[in-house]
């Protein structure tokens, strides 16, 4: 199914000056003016201010978007496209993977789907992976229509000596307007993680290899979750 042209009318998303404040550079992501999804595609289109920030024009080799930025409890407030199977992710501290995929329909949903905790990996294991969580319930779009995630953070609690005090949660996670995740513990990075071992804060990760995706509002906003109830 194919889908027209998506022109930004409204103000209060991104401008390319507001991606490049939040984002370091990286090969394979550009701003556009508007996307239009066909298939499996996205299609940028170029005719004026951008608005639109995308890996669309290299979808299997774009690296991984990092901002420039460290967090530690944070609220993450996301609006973003995939078109048909496509495949991508949110790394909170570049560790723990709330997973992007064209899930609409899917039942039963798992820890791959949109809005899971990916699960674990360890080679060393008989399997290999482990944990992950599964969304509540799939709350994911049809492929090419936009999706709203808000994110909900709490780092991990860390003593002086780096050791770890308590775990990182992730308090919440709304899927267009539907709660997909509560009270969820993190008890180590997920498969591909781009950080290890444990820290009070670090850079946010959006995957950029596994198919093509397109942002239309990306921002991170710090908290304090110190006094959140477990």
């Amino acid at each position: 199914m194919k889908y027209g042209f998506l022109l930004l009318v409204l103000t209060s998303f991104a401008s390319a000056l507001e991606w490049e404040e939040t984002f370091k550079p990286q090969n394979g992501w550009t701003t556009s003016t508007a996307v239009d999804v066909d298939g499996k595609n996205i299609k940028i289109k170029n005719t004026g201010k951008a608005y639109f920030f995308t890996n669309a024009t290299s979808p299997k080799k774009a690296g991984y978007l990092q901002t420039i930025k460290k967090f530690g409890d944070c609220t993450i407030e996301a609006e973003f496209l995939v078109p048909k199977d496509s495949n991508s992710g949110i790394y909170l501290m570049g560790r723990y993977e709330i997973q992007i995929l064209d899930s609409h329909g899917k039942q039963p949903v798992g820890y791959g789907d949109m809005g899971g905790l990916y699960r674990r990996w360890d080679n060393n294991r008989d399997p290999k992976g482990f944990d992950g969580t599964a969304p509540l319930v799939n709350a994911a779009n049809p492929a090419g229509e936009w999706q709203k995630m808000i994110i909900k953070f709490r780092a991990p609690r860390l003593a002086k000596d780096g050791q770890l005090l308590d775990y990182p949660r992730f308090i919440s996670v709304h899927l267009n307007d539907q709660l997909v995740q509560k009270n969820i513990i993190a008890k180590g990075p997920t498969r591909a993680a781009q950080r290890a071992g444990w820290a009070s804060k670090d850079h946010i990760f959006i995957q950029g290899d596994h198919g093509p995706i397109a942002f239309r509002k990306f921002k991170v906003t710090p908290e304090d979750f110190s006094k959140i109830k477990k």
